[in-house]
């Protein structure tokens, strides 16, 4: 089974005190048996990074190895995620009260019928309210 897979949920990995048995248990799936992520997804973690290393959190190359690591995973990204944007996506954000780019991420398990993985709790009411199975928890 594959699953979409958002920030919260990769940088609950990638960050040692965010970290639960549940997040290990997901990546192991994910090395398993792959991922998909909308083309936001690199750019996010990418920008999250780099902030955790601009106030400290980690090191740049902290950030460096993470990036690397996260480049190994068989992570797919989407090619159709812009295309759902203006209609499918602003529309789910608008009905859930969701921000564009977490509505990304449940437009892509929606369509692909794949459950989300993700520790964003507004995403995960959304998700619920769309019959969207969660992980990550």
């Amino acid at each position: 089974m594959s699953l979409v897979l958002d920030c919260s949920a990769t940088l609950a990995w990638i960050f040692p005190d965010e970290t639960t048995l549940p997040i290990r248990a997901l990546f192991a799936q994910v090395i398993q048996a792959g991922a998909f992520v909308p083309d936001l997804w690199r750019l996010e973690v990418a920008n999250c990074l780099t902030v955790a290393v601009r106030r400290g959190r980690i090191t740049a190359a902290d950030r460096r190895e993470s990036l690397t690591d996260l480049n190994d995973l068989p992570i797919s990204i989407d090619n159709q995620t812009g295309r759902h944007a203006w209609t499918r996506t602003v529309a789910i954000a608008d009905k859930h009260s969701l921000t564009v780019y977490d509505a990304t991420y449940l437009e892509l398990a929606m369509r692909l019928s794949f459950p989300l993985a993700t520790l964003d709790a507004d995403l995960r009411k959304a998700a619920k309210a769309e019959g969207v199975a969660l992980l990550g928890m």
